[in-house]
């Protein structure tokens, strides 16, 4: 089993945006997905709507379903953070630089292990925003802020607890955020920001199927549940387009159950050596001791065998998985040792990361049920 390298440039998440502003005349884009067309389009990205697990479910989302079979891949890790960075600035992540749910940066004070849903060191409860300026640890221009500067409405649809946050501020730059609470006003919200005249695009953000999906497991009964909620609002979100709309809806990563876990905290042979591990269960970034990562790499490669790719970082730049170009900045948040994990294996931490090692539902690596997610049209 070969690793799912994203189809960077003509099938990924970076390319969604700039796709669908080359119908609104964005300067610099380019209809590479061919989904071009409608100038006020609503974006929806429903967090943990893997492909397949859409088309092992389609009973519960006849709606969805009955859009077709198209699909994109994430980008690598198939994390959250990660996949919103590719979406929002149409860029890998080489480029953007959040290569992970955590990972090492240099502050002020050296190194730090940043985690990027949260914006605080990872393990602890420390706000790092001022401390590692989310505009400077991605610096690029984000598609919206392109999409604003060229004169189209920039409207944000997502819970009211995300505005300001390190993530938003750091890759949800460029229009006007709508905080929601619940279903009912994120479709109020969105429709009416294509309601207004003019070029418009809108994002909207839904993000309880992903959480079901850790806790209970993908494709467990209270997934399927929600998916059913998730097909609804898809459906209410296109009976509401004006003429001339478009909604699009595609997600940042499918998952997986994890039910063979491997445990840094309890193996020396994973331990030794290694001086900071980042990423997450099904993506490690291994950070090693001077000296260490060869004997690193083949320590992980022995313990871990057909369980996983394991990389070292100038083995996975050069493989794609990051995209085709890494930046000096980004190279070093790379761990010295890069694991994917393979079939139902977990790097998990019983002691540092309890709460993320107990969830069976997990995602990030290269597989097809982690990389392939939809990408759904409906116009007016």
């Amino acid at each position: 089993m070969e690793p799912l390298v994203p189809r960077y440039g003509n099938g990924t998440l970076a390319d969604v945006l700039p796709s669908l502003l080359a119908g609104m005349d964005v300067p610099g884009t380019a209809d590479t997905l061919g989904i071009a067309g409608p100038t006020r389009v609503c974006l929806l990205l429903v967090d943990g709507l893997g492909r397949r697990l859409l088309d092992d479910h389609a009973e519960d989302a006849p709606f969805l379903a009955s859009l077709g079979a198209d699909r994109i891949t994430a980008g690598f890790p198939a994390t959250t953070a990660t996949s919103i960075a590719s979406l929002a600035t149409g860029q890998p992540s080489g480029g953007h630089g959040i290569v992970g749910y955590s990972f090492a940066v240099d502050g002020p004070d050296g190194e730090e292990l940043l985690n990027t849903l949260r914006w605080h060191r990872h393990g602890e409860n420390g706000d790092l925003r001022a401390v590692l300026v989310p505009e400077e640890v991605q610096p690029h221009p984000t598609a919206f802020e392109r999409a604003e500067a060229a004169g189209v409405r920039v409207r944000f649809v997502a819970p009211r607890d995300h505005r300001g946050s390190g993530l938003t501020r750091a890759v949800l730059r460029g229009g006007e955020f709508h905080g929601v609470h619940a279903l009912g006003d994120l479709v109020s919200r969105a429709s009416a920001a294509l309601r207004e005249p003019g070029r418009a695009l809108c994002y909207a953000y839904h993000a309880d199927l992903d959480a079901l999906g850790h806790v209970y497991g993908p494709g467990s009964e209270p997934w399927r549940c929600q998916l059913v909620f998730v097909d609804r609002l898809a459906a209410a979100l296109a009976e509401a387009l004006p003429p001339d709309a478009a909604l699009v809806v595609t997600a940042d990563h499918g998952m997986v159950e994890v039910d063979d876990p491997a445990d840094f905290d309890t193996a020396e042979d994973l331990r030794d050596g290694v001086r900071l591990l980042g990423g997450e269960v099904r993506v490690r970034h291994v950070y090693t001791e001077p000296g260490a990562l060869d004997d690193v790499r083949a320590r992980w490669s022995a313990v871990l065998g057909d369980r996983a790719w394991v990389a070292t970082r100038d083995e996975a730049i050069a493989r794609g998985w990051f995209g085709p170009r890494v930046e000096d900045r980004v190279r070093p948040r790379i761990g010295d040792v890069v694991v994917a994990a393979r079939g139902g294996l977990g790097v998990v931490r019983s002691a540092a990361e309890r709460w993320l090692s107990a969830l069976p539902g997990q995602h990030g690596s290269l597989t097809a049920e982690e990389q392939f997610v939809p990408l759904l049209v409906v116009r007016r």
